[in-house]
């Protein structure tokens, strides 16, 4: 009886891994695409540029500074796999005038056809304690975290509904599935993407237009760079705890995940267990995907209750610590 079974549920996996294929989206040809990064002059944007421009696709990078767009160009351009394909700089703050955002849209139109998959990777990040943080830095990260990839977006989407194809991807972060210390004023912009993402792709879904929702570790770029250099000890003890993956790495997975349609796109095993645990009621483009997420949500639940006591002791820890420090220093 056992072993019935147990092969008829080996029959019904090997059945859903044949038929999984037959729902799942297909795959963007970026191959003469126009894929347009925002966020593309540095860092995980600029890598993922790259990665399309290597794969034939036509690029248009946006960004505020012009300078190093036009640097990123001539790094661009070095991956060329045809003479006729082309780099369109685009000097833009994406999160300031929807009008702005949405004129220059149509100017790369114009020059390199509709759009095939729009990248949101601008953004910006700013740690410290829930009470030190100015109040302003919280309206600026929702401003160019969040809406400043509602205005691109709302900006193609139109033309994407009306082919009846598309890619968009929203580039989010690990601080968007689990909030952690030092975070309080990034890790609400990042989430507020997924929401976006989840309802967008309800709406778009019947004209063959897909959403992804990149969630990278922390990934050596100028922004982490700049973002370590001001973050609490608690919150360094507890990133210390992964590691710090390549920018390029990070942007081949997101560009492969978006050109086959993938809803969730992370980065490791850490990134593969946190996009079960915190996949709820998130769209699956597969059976697979949906079986994955059942069988593993039960044993990373336990996984994940042990990293979040490891968090809060590192904190206790810290806090401590201080105390310990402070008291010293008034008995002096």
């Amino acid at each position: 009886m056992l072993l019935l079974a147990a092969a008829f549920i080996v029959a019904f996996v090997l059945l859903l891994y044949m038929v999984s294929p037959l729902i799942s989206p297909k795959s963007l040809k970026l191959p003469g695409a126009h894929v347009v990064v925002t966020g593309g002059s540095s860092g995980i944007g600029k890598c993922i540029a790259i990665e399309c421009y290597k794969q034939g696709a036509f690029i248009t990078l946006i960004a505020r500074d012009e300078n190093k767009l036009l640097q990123t160009k001539k790094e661009i351009e070095k991956y060329s796999v045809n003479d006729k394909q082309v780099v369109l700089c685009i000097s833009v703050d994406v999160s300031k005038d929807y009008e702005q955002v949405e004129n220059v849209l149509k100017q790369a139109q114009e020059k390199l056809g509709p759009v095939d998959m729009l990248v949101n990777c601008a953004g910006t990040s700013v740690t410290g304690k829930f009470e030190d943080i100015e109040v302003n830095s919280f309206e600026r990260l929702m401003a160019v975290n969040y809406l400043g990839s509602v205005y691109p977006s709302r900006a193609v989407i139109a033309t994407m509904k009306e082919r009846r194809m598309g890619r968009i991807v929203f580039v989010s972060s690990q601080a968007g599935q689990l909030g952690l210390f030092g975070y309080t004023a990034y890790s609400p912009t990042k989430f507020a993407l997924r929401g976006l993402a989840e309802a967008l792709q309800m709406e778009v879904k019947p004209y063959n237009v897909y959403v992804t929702v990149a969630y990278p570790p922390d990934t050596d770029t100028p922004g982490f760079a700049e973002e370590s250099k001001t973050k609490p000890l608690e919150t360094k003890l507890i990133s210390e705890t992964s590691s710090v993956c390549q920018a390029e790495q990070v942007a081949r997975v997101i560009v492969k995940d978006a050109i086959q349609g993938n809803f969730n796109s992370s980065v490791g095993s850490d990134g593969y267990m946190l996009s079960i645990l915190t996949s709820g009621m998130s769209p699956v483009t597969s059976i697979t995907e949906g079986l994955q997420q059942v069988v593993c949500m039960g044993i990373f639940r336990i996984i994940g209750l042990f990293y979040l006591g490891s968090f809060d002791s590192i904190v206790r820890r810290c806090m401590m610590q201080r105390e310990k420090s402070e008291s010293a220093d008034k008995t002096e």
